[in-house]
């Protein structure tokens, strides 16, 4: 856990969808800080810009100022430059922030501002997958999608005298079918550090993986019930590998796949996020 002074230099980075957005909070943010520590303001245009100013912060603190895509987009960038574990990031949540909520981070323009000067670092785990995605907060494996039939009665014209004509001149028509999705079981292996949780033949409703504490993560398992509610299978371990039929998966809220298989492994204390320090 890390201080700061606010004597500490600041490189506020604004994301573009911010400025677009709420352009109030953002200026409230920015003087904020500008009153509160030496800060340099970029304001970048496009993603490779964005790379490229906090590619270039030098001794500065990053700050950024965005929704939870311009968060992941910041953490992405220093786990490629293998430095997100030597370098505290702070952000101010502006536009669609559940992401930074549920890590901690104020909501309101003021608050987390106030959050990068006063706050504190706090080291995280994060979830790294075989195709070196990130997971900041936790995935989860829902049912997958099926269809079904359904009958569709024919819809006539309201006229009364229309029903009645048509009633006198041509038989009844039969339902129109029709196939609508639903959600159905998933089938799924889960393997945690390489010992089976469960397997193909047990259909589940759900799987849940979050990075916990220490370097472990924790595996939530939910079969599927019949008459009973099942009781979830939990777990802890370093690495979880998922197999099975095209699946899909939210990381951090979203929807990737279809995979066949993914594997995460928890990265202990892998970054570090300015929360309040109380």
């Amino acid at each position: 856990m890390a201080t700061f002074a606010t004597s500490e230099q600041l490189l506020v980075i604004i994301d573009p969808a911010a400025r677009q957005t709420d352009g109030e909070s953002v200026r409230i943010a920015k003087d904020v800080l500008s009153a509160g520590a030496a800060a340099k303001v970029c304001l970048p245009d496009s993603p490779e810009e964005f790379a490229r100013a906090l590619g270039r912060r030098g001794s500065r603190r990053p700050v950024v100022i965005g929704d939870d895509h311009a968060l992941l987009r910041a953490v992405t960038l220093l786990h490629r430059e293998r430095e997100p574990a030597g370098c505290g990031l702070s952000v101010v949540p502006v536009g669609e922030t559940s992401l930074a909520r549920s890590l901690g981070v104020p909501a309101g323009a003021v608050a987390a501002a106030r959050t990068v000067l006063d706050g504190v670092e706090r080291r995280l785990d994060l979830l790294l997958d075989d195709s070196d995605g990130l997971v900041l907060t936790d995935v989860t494996i829902p049912p997958t999608r099926t269809t079904r039939t359904v009958a569709r009665e024919p819809v006539a014209p309201s006229a009364p005298w229309y029903r009645t004509l048509l009633s006198r001149t041509l038989p009844a028509r039969p339902p129109r079918l029709s196939t609508v999705p639903s959600p159905g079981p998933a089938r799924l292996r889960v393997q945690l550090d390489g010992e089976t949780l469960v397997d193909l033949d047990q259909p589940v409703e759900a799987v849940t993986v979050t990075p916990g504490s220490s370097g472990l993560a924790e595996v939530e398992i939910r079969p599927l019930s019949v008459g009973a509610e099942a009781t979830p299978v939990r777990a802890s371990g370093q690495t979880v590998s998922v197999t099975g039929p095209d699946f899909r998966y939210r990381a951090d809220a979203r929807l990737s796949g279809p995979v066949r298989r993914r594997t995460w492994r928890v990265v202990e204390g892998a970054w570090g996020l300015v929360l309040p320090s109380a």
